[in-house]
């Protein structure tokens, strides 16, 4: 069902297109991007917890733990501990010269990791819309 507010609605069908992007990457075995689209799958879904919270823009920021504490949410330990990894992950997949070897054998197990949180923390964060 659709949410009453149609730009709320755009950050959560945005949110888990990036998911399910995740998915994609993969099943590709594009690692490195995995992570990439996850922490883009929990920004916008908190950002859609913000528009509904407040009636207004986002901020412009990418750092989870700061939009969590726009959202007004209380974190658990595990969102917020994948919220942090998440972030440092991010600036990493944006900076080459701070990425691990993009291998699969270092990669692989936290694509798959950070994709199954990734999960739990969206369908947590919907369920507060």
């Amino acid at each position: 069902m659709p949410h009453k507010d149609p730009i709320v609605q755009q950050w959560m069908d945005q949110a888990w297109y990036d998911f399910e992007t995740a998915q994609a990457l993969l099943d590709s075995r594009r690692f490195v991007y995995v992570v990439f689209c996850c922490q883009q799958a929990v920004e916008k879904m908190l950002k859609a917890v913000i528009v509904q919270a407040t009636g207004g823009m986002p901020p412009r920021i990418h750092n989870l733990i700061r939009l969590a504490e726009h959202s007004g949410l209380k974190l658990d330990k595990d969102a917020a501990l994948l919220m942090r990894e998440l972030s440092d992950l991010y600036v990493q997949t944006r900076y080459p010269e701070q990425m691990a070897p993009a291998s699969s054998s270092v990669w692989q197990p936290i694509a798959q990791d950070a994709k199954n949180r990734t999960e739990k923390v969206l369908r947590w964060l919907s369920s507060m819309i």
